[in-house]
């Protein structure tokens, strides 16, 4: 498994409290662009919107710029594909307060775009400060 883009950020400001591997769907020059590690996962998180569950906010810059599409949003929402059971438990333990799920890494796995996904809290300063 390659790791194609990780998010620095989230073992710092979270308390991962469970994780869950996913697919996620692309178009075609974006599989090439996030193979090339030109995705961003800065800023981003999953929700369950419709019995759906989908990724916010990561980027993934076009892979040639001067043939990507005219209408081609970077920032796009980007569908995550799981069976129904584990949808089923993410929107039971995201009604909990103070919880919400994050992207953790993208990597490839069997030639397909997999992402990490986890269940997290929000960290108090404090504990910040005790990994620092």
């Amino acid at each position: 498994m390659t790791d194609l883009s990780v998010n620095r950020r989230a073992q710092f400001d979270y308390e991962i409290l469970q994780t869950c591997e996913a697919g996620i769907v692309l178009i075609g020059h974006e599989v090439k662009a996030v193979k090339t590690g030109k995705m961003s996962l800065a800023g981003a998180f999953v929700i369950v919107r419709d019995g759906e569950v989908q990724l916010v906010n990561a980027t993934i810059a076009p892979y040639q710029p001067k043939n990507t599409p005219s209408d081609y949003d970077p920032e796009r929402p980007r569908r995550l594909l799981l069976n129904r059971a584990e949808i089923n438990e993410l929107i039971g333990k995201t009604a909990h307060t103070g919880l919400t799920i994050i992207p953790l890494k993208v990597y490839t796995k069997h030639n397909r775009v997999k992402i990490l996904i986890g269940l997290a809290r929000h960290k108090k300063m404090g504990d910040k400060r005790e990994i620092i």
